[in-house]
């Protein structure tokens, strides 16, 4: 009788799980595969070239030459970012968030060209995940970009609004998080489970 109910209690499990799974599966694998590495293609591209130019052609322009040759030892030099100067600090966070960026961009460029199978769920899960880190970086880099070049004034006056909005994202950002890693977590397990059911002797 014991073994009976353990049976349905463990067909129940199955049951449940199996439908946790289906309604986080895709309807049509193949077709959300090919168009998924298509936008992570597009989108890793466009930002890892936005990132480059941020780093070249920072925010706020850079020194003019000088007609007579300076030595620059000890002192600023042509071309180099005028903002850097003004405000160092929030200077560093920016190139900071936007170092994270272009390197994240550009690994997920390069996992997509590797040759890698997207229908491995482990690898679909690290480039969704690589891609939140390469969006969170970029809401960064715009928001110390835009702290530096808005006219404090104005700053003070916005400054709430950026303030929600982060809020709103890191929140969106948790969920989606979140999300991953329980359709990760899910695959985990019914390959345990159904691993462990067809070879009972292991």
């Amino acid at each position: 009788m014991s073994t009976i109910e353990s049976g349905e209690k463990m067909k129940g499990w199955r049951k449940a799980l199996k439908s946790v799974r289906d309604w986080m599966a895709n309807k049509d694998k193949n077709e959300w595969l090919k168009d998924m590495r298509g936008m992570l293609s597009l989108m890793a591209t466009v930002i890892a070239t936005m990132t480059f130019q941020s780093a070249l052609n920072p925010p706020g322009g850079v020194l003019p030459p000088k007609d007579s040759g300076v030595e620059c030892q000890n002192q600023s030099c042509p071309g180099q970012s005028v903002l850097a100067l003004v405000y160092p600090v929030d200077y560093k966070i920016f190139l900071y968030c936007n170092t994270i960026c272009f390197v994240s961009s550009s690994a997920v460029c390069l996992l997509l060209v590797s040759g890698f199978p997207l229908q491995n769920r482990f690898f679909t899960w690290l480039l969704s995940i690589g891609m939140c880190i390469v969006l969170s970086t970029l809401s960064l880099t715009y928001l110390f970009g835009a702290q530096m070049v808005v006219p404090d004034l104005l700053w003070d006056n916005i400054l709430t609004m950026f303030g929600k909005v982060i809020i709103v994202w890191l929140v969106l950002l948790v969920l989606i998080a979140i999300f991953l890693s329980l359709r990760l977590f899910v695959w985990i397990v019914n390959k345990c489970i159904y691993g462990v059911l067809e070879n009972p002797t292991i």
